[in-house]
């Protein structure tokens, strides 16, 4: 078996978690600091500071579906490379700036905790891109 097969389904895997881990770094750096000045409402921030996690379950998904492709040759070593590092990059970069937007929300909500259902608008949307480069990849293997 040519081990190189599985540079792309690692590559999707690999970039999405690295963007995860940045993005609930951010995000729970900011967590950690407004619940140091606030008495309630830790759940929902803690919550918040978890959305960026997600791009690692699409990567994940995304892993398995290649390399069963790649396996059955339906797909070729490079083309999964390409598919795989584009997908990875662009779930990786929605990870993290997911992550900053959440930091922002949370921070947002320690002034005013009205606003907090209202910052999940923007966390949504971010989410929305590794969820259409999900689907699209799907398409694509």
């Amino acid at each position: 078996m040519d081990d190189y097969r599985m540079v792309g389904p690692a590559l999707a895997l690999g970039l999405s978690c690295l963007g995860s881990s940045i993005g609930c770094g951010i995000s729970g750096m900011a967590s950690h600091a407004v619940m140091a000045r606030i008495e309630e409402g830790h759940g929902k921030i803690i919550g918040m500071s978890a959305a960026p996690s997600s791009q690692s379950i699409y990567g994940f998904i995304l892993m398995i579906l290649m390399q069963q492709a790649v396996l059955a040759g339906t797909l070729t070593a490079l083309a999964g490379v390409g598919i795989g590092l584009s997908s990875g990059i662009a779930m990786m970069f929605s990870s993290i700036f997911q992550g900053k937007v959440c930091a922002s929300g949370i921070q947002a909500s320690a002034k005013q905790p009205a606003v907090f259902g209202k910052c999940f608008a923007a966390v949504g949307i971010i989410e929305s891109f590794s969820l259409f480069v999900f689907v699209f990849t799907l398409l694509l293997i």
